[in-house]
């Protein structure tokens, strides 16, 4: 064998182990995104999470500690009142609330607003609706695939299923009425339902396509303040 051939074998074989270990990893990356979820956005945003949290819990300690003997009257006009408070407080990207999906065994801290850059965080708040315990349709929307792909599972959620919103100000707890599949379009679903408050959350639809929309909505059942 020439030299110029002994010098070009051995690159030529680490240049294929270097490219079938990459080719396997790829492989990986992609059987993980299909299963469960994208694995690199997944640790951001769980980095992200453990950020919200902290915020959380400073917020819960300065809006102060329920009053004693509060009649449900009374109740629901602290938390209707320390909601205005919270919104007035918050900007985009700044912690929001938790929700929690007890049916699909999920729980996130949400983020205010629902830009691509902001969802990466986790669940987000649509602005331009209000807060829970303020009346109206609250909007959350999140990613099912990428981030942490915390709303993967909504279309396995049920009529009856509870939906919770653990707010600094309350815990708001809201039961499943329904699923439905919408154009992207379909802004009408974050629309004010007179005299009941509701809760949607929306996501693409189907896996890994933006061409639709999941929305499950769900009604008030319990308001609970902290």
């Amino acid at each position: 064998m020439s030299r110029a051939g002994k010098v070009v074998r051995p690159g030529l074989h680490f240049l294929a182990s270097v490219l079938m270990t990459s080719g396997v990893l790829m492989l990986a990356d992609a059987a993980l995104t299909v299963l469960w979820q994208e694995p690199v956005s997944a640790f951001i945003a769980a980095r992200q999470q453990g950020g919200l949290d902290d915020e959380l819990d400073d917020a819960r300690a300065e809006l102060g500690d329920v009053p004693p003997g509060l009649s449900p009257k009374q109740a629901r006009r602290r938390i209707r009142r320390l909601a205005g408070t919270w919104s007035d407080k918050i900007g985009k990207g700044d912690a929001f609330g938790r929700i929690e999906l007890p049916a699909i065994d999920r729980d996130y801290a949400v983020v205010e607003g629902t830009d691509l850059k902001t969802l990466r965080a986790g669940p987000g708040h649509y602005p331009k609706t209000p807060l829970p315990g303020q009346g109206g349709t609250i909007g959350v929307a999140g990613h099912r695939t990428t981030y942490g792909a915390p709303f993967r599972s909504i279309d396995k959620l049920d009529p009856g299923d509870e939906i919770v919103m653990d707010m600094p100000y309350g815990k708001l707890t809201y039961e499943v009425e329904k699923r439905q599949i919408v154009p992207p379009t379909a802004l009408w679903i974050t629309d004010r339902v007179p005299g009941r408050e509701r809760l949607v959350l929306s996501a693409c639809h189907p896996l890994y396509s933006a061409a639709k929309r999941i929305v499950v909505f769900a009604r008030l059942r319990d308001a609970e303040p902290l």
